[in-house]
């Protein structure tokens, strides 16, 4: 049965965007066309202005439509962790866009407050489609917003937030058409350079977080200890170090060392990470991926092992250490664990080589001191089965 719980896949998250934008993209097309004809018969060239800026938003809709189709692409050889980070492109791009529009409302009405236009004064018609649109746009920012939280899109939850400062604008719109119905004149310019400030901060901060993304900044410090706890809950795990998060398209990427017990087999050692791996994805809300690294101490702190030789070196040289003792002929396998920057070596015999425990403790006694004069090697103990 499917979760349906689940996280959406790439293909079909993209695909889900992609129809999100392009209903808000017809909706503009029709608004937009409604704002300038009843701009035109209603005789106010503040609404026709309003339908141009719709039109206008036709632009950041098409940057939203491509940068959603190539953001769900799945990972590929050139791009092995995908390609969200067209959509936090993309996010920066209307960023900009906004940051322009409110910077060109408050010249504009900076003008105005200088020489005010000396326009026919608009009827009901126009105050009517400039309230319309108000609605509108706020449907459509509430639209947006709901689909970029489902979606988990920083890029659809930008452009909702573009239709909001849409909203502003339009208010704006009525209030300088009622204003100037009731003769009213600086009204609208007045409110139009409050309300550019606010799509300015509204740019502004989209911007700086989609920058801070590009930039690999990490996950929240409320996050990564909610990312902690779930990796301590994992039975096995002693303790975690290099923790490093990133976020692409709005899914988080986690990469983190665990601490486990240094005698374990590697196939457990690699459940272990498996099952930190699973929860993480599991509990932990827009993870897209979790490297685990298995260390047997702490290689933040202990002493750096890679300096030491791998096994078929170590093995030639426990071959000539051994070369007086007949039961090394015997060794059935060996053991190697790297530890606090020397080896420890486990050898494993059969049991008939030591029918007794005396004759056991002087194998062990005998191979321990074949072996003690390499400086790499910490000890060497014998395990009979």
């Amino acid at each position: 049965m499917m979760d349906k719980n689940a996280p959406e896949t790439g293909d079909e998250a993209g695909g889900e965007r992609q129809k999100v934008v392009l209903r808000g993209l017809f909706v503009n097309v029709v608004l937009a066309a409604g704002q300038l004809a009843v701009g035109v018969l209603g005789r106010s060239a503040a609404l026709v202005a309003d339908g141009f800026h719709t039109l206008s938003d036709l632009l950041s809709d098409a940057l939203v439509l491509t940068a959603a189709h190539f953001g769900a692409q799945a990972a590929d050889e050139d791009h092995p962790y995908g390609h969200a980070r067209i959509e936090t492109a993309g996010t920066f791009g209307l960023s900009l866009v906004l940051v322009g529009a409110g910077v060109g409302i408050a010249l504009h009405a900076a003008a105005a407050l200088s020489a005010p236009a000396r326009l026919a004064r608009p009827d009901f018609l126009a105050l009517a489609m400039a309230l319309a649109a108000i609605g509108i746009k706020e449907g459509l920012f509430r639209y947006m917003r709901r689909a970029g939280s489902r979606l988990h899109s920083e890029l659809l939850h930008a452009n909702a937030w573009h239709y909001r400062t849409d909203v502003f604008s339009s208010i704006v719109v009525a209030v300088g058409v009622a204003g100037s119905m009731m003769g009213v004149r600086d009204l609208d310019s007045v409110a139009a350079i409050g309300v550019a400030i606010l799509i300015v901060r509204m740019g502004a901060m989209l911007g700086w977080q989609a920058m801070r993304e590009l930039v690999d900044t990490g996950l929240e410090a409320e996050k990564l200890e909610r990312i902690r706890r779930v990796i301590l809950s994992i039975d096995g795990v002693r303790t975690l170090h290099l923790l490093r998060t990133r976020r692409a398209g709005g899914r988080a990427f986690v990469d983190v060392h665990i601490l486990v017990d240094g005698a374990i087999s590697v196939s457990e050692g690699h459940q272990i990470s498996e099952m930190v791996r699973v929860a993480l994805m599991r509990h932990v809300s827009n993870i897209a991926d979790v490297v685990v690294h298995i260390d047997s101490e702490d290689d933040e702190h202990a002493a750096t092992n890679a300096r030491l030789p791998l096994r078929a070196e170590i093995l030639k040289r426990l071959e000539h250490y051994f070369a007086g003792i007949e039961a090394a002929r015997a060794i059935e396998s060996v053991v190697l664990h790297y530890l606090r920057g020397r080896i420890a070596v486990e050898l494993h015999l059969s049991l008939d080589l030591a029918p007794t425990a005396a004759d056991a403790r002087a194998l062990q006694e005998q191979f321990a001191q074949a072996a003690a004069r390499d400086p790499q090697i910490a000890s060497v103990e014998v395990c009979f089965r």
